[in-house]
């Protein structure tokens, strides 16, 4: 029986399997009728070059059931996962599961946005978040998922405990292919120490091929395995039509791993099986310290919004319940003790005591609250126990909204960012034209092939620009990360840039940022008549703040 694929998942099937559809001219063909919607979708809404960006990838659609997608707009659902913006619409913040080139984040990002009622669509490609915001009045949660859905993708809602999870495996992953790494290095260095010593004094050549396969032994797990990251960049760039770094890497280690094959069969040039193990393994060194750099920058936002507490003491009647913090409604009364963390915004109805604002507005100084008066989630209760009436939920609380401003300011970039990724992308095209032009102008000066192969590498390795491409990302992340901790939250990345060009800064709150003391720096004199006018000027003398 002849195998005929899918027209929309490129699934290979029997023809006699597959369905018809006459619609189209040429005829498409179709395992179900899930995928022959999905593509009658993409087709009417202008989207069928998906299937363009999509190259030879395959799809496999997940089985949903219909109470699987119902469970979206439960009320537990939406009060834990839901939160409500200024201007009334509800935002989720979503993991895309299935996504694997940026063909896919074109794909979702396009077609939720051409729904009805979806108001913003913004997809991460590095972390597969997607932030979602739409008008419940118009759709619902779980039809946008069912949407996603329905083109091959799954979607559940963003949890940091299943962020760390990823992080923590993709460490792993790094540090053994950054040890093999490193193991094949240094053994391999010992090995080029003594080939380079028989070149300037001599060495038989049996004992020379013995010295050039164990560095081949050592150099292969190194480019293939250590090395892998830079083979899958390289692969998903040049099938998007991109020229990244990644590839830049693989093309010289490459380059040089099969000049040094022929090498060491022809006998005719030296190896460099030791600059191919040191070429992965050093720039694979910094993409690791990138991962690591980047996780504890994460894990510093993570801890800023981990350190609420999750549950607070509902008081009904002469009752103490205790219930999670989603759950709690507006009007509840809240029960906080000595020592406790608000959670959620209110207003004190009964009891006085000191509370603790520094996490909020860097005041060190205790507040005294009363009866009557407001008190905001994050801030520390000090010294008593008193209660209050809700009058936000959780997510739209105080402290709620300044971990969103958070991980909102990760997911925008800068434009310092943006520029940095193309000039990347320009820089690593220039660079393979001038190897190339090397390695023609020295072949021309020289006639030995091998000697410009070898140069034209050289330029390729050392033009890696891995400063662009991946320290500016880095560096903005560590910064909105070390703001944190130091209490000063960006709303987006870009105002870390917008700082950079400031030359004056204005404060208030003089009582902590300076020593509150003015003192008399100079006075004039000045007669009219029988008055005399003593103008005094002042300034505020700034402490080691």
């Amino acid at each position: 029986m002849s195998k005929q694929r899918c027209d929309h998942c490129h699934l290979e099937y029997e023809t006699s399997m597959l369905l018809p559809d006459t619609s189209f001219n040429p005829p498409k063909f179709f395992c179900c009728k899930g995928c022959q919607g999905v593509f009658h979708l993409l087709s009417d809404e202008g989207l069928d070059t998906f299937y363009t960006k999509m190259g030879e990838t395959t799809l496999t659609p997940p089985k949903v059931t219909l109470d699987d997608v119902n469970r979206f707009d439960l009320d537990g659902f939406v009060s834990k996962y839901v939160k409500k913006s200024k201007e009334g619409f509800s935002e989720i913040a979503l993991i895309i599961e299935g996504i694997h080139c940026s063909a896919c984040v074109w794909l979702n990002e396009k077609v939720l946005s051409r729904q009805e009622g979806i108001v913003e669509v913004s997809i991460s490609y590095s972390n597969h978040k997607a932030k979602i915001v739409w008008d419940e009045s118009l759709i619902k949660l779980s039809a946008i998922i069912e949407t996603i859905r329905s083109i091959g993708y799954n979607a559940y809602p963003y949890d940091p405990k299943s962020g760390e999870e990823r992080a923590t495996a993709q460490r792993r992953e790094y540090y053994s292919k950054l040890l093999v790494g490193i193991f094949a290095t240094m053994n391999v260095m010992w090995i080029a120490i003594a080939q380079y010593a028989g070149y300037f004094t001599g060495m038989q050549s049996n004992i020379k091929n013995i010295l050039n396969f164990a560095e081949f032994v050592l150099a292969t797990p190194t480019l293939f395995y250590t090395g892998s990251v830079y083979f899958k960049g390289a692969y998903y760039g040049i099938k998007h039509r991109y020229i990244t770094m990644d590839f830049l890497v693989a093309t010289g280690a490459t380059l040089t791993y099969v000049f040094s094959l022929y090498a060491m069969f022809s006998h005719n040039a030296e190896v460099y099986f030791d600059s191919v193990t040191m070429i992965v393994t050093f720039v694979f060194a910094g993409k690791y310290l990138e991962v690591l750099t980047k996780k504890k920058a994460v894990d510093t936002l993570d801890a800023f919004g981990s350190s609420m507490p999750t549950e607070v003491t509902l008081i009904k009647g002469d009752e103490k319940i205790l219930t999670s913090v989603e759950s709690v409604e507006l009007g509840e009364i809240i029960e906080v003790r000595a020592g406790d963390k608000v959670a959620i915004d209110g207003v004190i109805t009964e009891g006085e005591g000191s509370f603790d604002l520094s996490r909020l507005n860097g005041e060190s100084i205790p507040v005294l609250a009363q009866k009557g008066d407001k008190i905001l989630s994050g801030s520390i209760c000090l010294d008593s126990v008193i209660h209050y009436q809700a009058t936000h939920t959780f997510s739209s609380s105080m402290f709620s909204k300044l971990v969103c401003l958070l991980e909102d300011a990760m997911n925008k970039k800068p434009k310092i960012e943006k520029l940095a990724n193309q000039i990347s992308g320009y820089f690593s095209r220039t660079i393979l034209l001038l190897a190339f032009s090397t390695l023609l102008f020295w072949f021309y000066q020289s006639g030995s092939f091998e000697k410009g192969l070898i140069i034209a590498i050289s330029v390729i390795v050392i033009a890696c620009p891995c400063a662009l491409s991946l320290a500016t990302p880095v560096a903005t992340i560590v910064g909105i990360g070390l703001a944190a901790k130091k209490g000063i939250l960006f709303k987006e990345a870009g105002f870390l840039e917008s700082m950079a060009k400031c030359n004056t800064l204005v404060l208030d709150k003089t009582g902590t940022i300076t020593k509150g003391k003015p003192e008399v720096v100079m006075y004039e004199y000045a007669y009219t008549f029988d008055r005399s006018l003593f103008i005094c000027t002042c300034q505020f003398i700034q402490s080691s703040y």
